[in-house]
């Protein structure tokens, strides 16, 4: 699991000292998952101002899991105000699903953060077991929840694997279909799609043209599996056997 972690505070002191604490807690949990056998690489990014975020992002160069930002940053003027919050809603608009986290000496707007689906905030000078506790409690949520990146109109878009109904080739293009009805198109092999979502076993190929998630199958006989997005899937020749004794072993426990 790789997790970006993005740093935005306008004060390189705080900034420095958050950084440390991240990379202490990084260096903690990376080594307690290499001992499970399980990847977790920590990329912690700075931004001394909201506007070099947002431009990153922006421009698809950047998707971060978590952002840990100053409410309370410089405006065109020079006074501080709320800015952080401003930034976080201009995040939501592009689309991003990171996990907000609001670092201030004050919880004068902790209300507004509501509006921006913000996880927490964190009151300055920061305290190591508070943060840890809260990493703690955002990364085992995290790690539930299974996502890959999708470049989506010149943008990268977090994807959520469970939300993914399946992918059906069409020519040279790929198309996925997800649980809110919508579709995405890639320009990536079936091959490279199901590498990428390798990570959950729920996402089976069935011949060579689909992957099929199970927990979306609502029905399914030797010729047609029905999914919950109310499509139609025909199964290809010889693709019916597999694919039936993968969905009763997801159902029966038998993984």
């Amino acid at each position: 699991m790789t997790v970006q972690i993005a740093l935005c505070d306008d004060e390189t002191a705080e900034l420095n000292k958050t950084k440390e604490l991240l990379s202490a807690y990084a260096e903690k949990h990376t080594q307690k998952h290499t001992q499970k056998h399980t990847d977790a690489v920590f990329i912690i990014e700075r931004f001394e101002s909201a506007d070099a975020l947002l431009c990153s992002v922006r421009e698809g160069k950047y998707s971060p899991d978590l952002v840990f930002m100053d409410i309370y940053l410089p405006g065109e003027t020079g006074e501080c105000a709320p800015l952080g919050m401003e930034a976080a809603r201009q995040l939501r608009d592009m689309g991003s699903m990171a996990k907000l986290v609001f670092l201030t000496a004050s919880r004068e707007h902790a209300l507004d953060a509501f509006d921006v689906e913000a996880s927490q905030y964190l009151l300055k000078p920061i305290q190591a077991d508070k943060l840890y506790s809260l990493l703690d409690r955002l990364l085992e949520k995290e790690e539930r929840e299974q996502y890959i990146l999708l470049r989506v109109e010149e943008s990268f878009k977090k994807v959520s694997l469970n939300d993914i109904v399946y992918c059906e080739a069409q020519g040279k293009h790929q198309c996925i279909y997800m649980a809110d009805g919508t579709k995405v198109l890639q320009n990536l092999t079936m091959a490279k799609i199901y590498e990428m979502c390798s990570s959950c076993q729920n996402l089976v190929k069935v011949g060579a043209s689909y992957i099929i998630h199970l927990e979306h199958i609502d029905s399914l006989n030797a010729q047609v599996a029905r999914m919950d997005n109310g499509q139609k899937i025909y199964l290809p020749r010889g693709g019916y056997r597999l694919l039936r004794e993968q969905y009763f072993d997801y159902y029966c426990g038998g993984e």
